[in-house]
């Protein structure tokens, strides 16, 4: 699974401190999605995770109803400065965003980034264009699709969009994987210059797959791989499994440097959770249950290459 252009892990002394991950998300108190599907995962990957909720609700909103309140764009900016204020941002070694929700929100996000970049250079951010997907269709405001197109993707180093959102975000369809590679490469042009420049296709259905089967595909300049699960019959499909993915792939690329090594582990990692998940019959994900497999998941899925190089 190694390639020549891997990079060593980044092995923790006892003395070392973990990495410090900023995650803006939505939060529920019942359930996992956003920052309830990613901080924990994320946790226990060994990484320090400054939370940051873009709304706070009683559970998901694929129930169809629940309760809490939003939050306003401000409320970001104001706790990046109370963050700033403990000297705590040249210490932040990357940024994960998710569910934004407004134009207002997207553009916080991004002075975010922005502010923590300008403490720490090195600090990659990780942005999850949270949007839509297949049998949903967008489920944000309509306008945001085009301010995160505008303003967070040519702002991120990685970047998780899900089959639909990969469309969304490039007008292709994609029903083959030349046409998922063909959208991933153009997706992978606007994001910023001088970082990895990974696309992560999550959800990934295509017409000439082996059947019964759900792919991820990650692009980067070391190359493309493809990591190929059963796919499980969860009808209906499960509300957090996108968050979770997405911080597995970024926590894994942190702390190994290798696109091919963190799209295996944070695969692998998230069929364990959706196998134990349709076991227990439940609307919603079983982290906790499967807290051991996140970080050692115990049967491994590889990550097949498909080409070297950028495409």
């Amino acid at each position: 699974m190694t390639t020549p252009h891997s990079q060593p892990a980044k092995k923790q002394s006892r003395d070392q401190r973990p990495q410090n991950i900023l995650s803006i998300q939505s939060w529920v108190a019942y359930g996992h999605v956003g920052n309830a599907a990613a901080v924990f995962p994320l946790q226990r990957l060994g990484f320090e995770v400054w939370a940051i909720q873009t709304v706070q609700f009683s559970n998901h909103t694929g129930y169809g109803a629940w309760t809490g309140k939003v939050f306003p764009p401000e409320d970001i900016a104001e706790l990046i400065d109370g963050i700033e204020a403990r000297g705590a941002l040249p210490e932040c070694d990357g940024v994960l965003s998710g569910y934004m929700g407004s134009a207002g929100t997207v553009e916080a996000v991004v002075n975010a980034v922005g502010r923590v970049r300008a403490a720490n250079p090195q600090a990659l951010y990780c942005c999850d264009p949270v949007m839509g997907d297949f049998g949903r269709g967008v489920f944000v405001n309509p306008e945001l699709p085009d301010h995160i197109a505008a303003q967070a993707i040519p702002a991120a180093d990685i970047v998780v969009p899900n089959h639909f959102e990969l469309e969304l975000l490039t007008g292709r369809k994609v029903a083959t994987l030349d046409d998922a590679l063909a959208a991933a490469g153009e997706l992978r042009s606007r994001l910023r210059e001088g970082g990895p420049r990974t696309v992560v296709v999550t959800s990934l259905t295509r017409e000439d797959a082996p059947e019964d089967s759900i792919e991820t595909l990650a692009v980067s300049d070391s190359g493309t791989w493809i990591c190929r699960t059963p796919l499980l019959p969860l009808d209906p499909p499960r509300n957090g499994t996108g968050d979770a993915i997405a911080a597995l792939f970024y926590g894994q690329y942190l702390r190994t440097g290798d696109v091919a090594q963190a799209l295996s582990l944070s695969m692998s990692a998230l069929y364990a959770l959706l196998e134990r998940t349709h076991r227990a019959g439940t609307r919603e994900i079983q982290l906790i249950a499967v807290q051991d497999e996140l970080v050692q998941p115990g049967q491994v899925f590889e990550a097949q290459q498909v080409m070297t190089g950028a495409r």
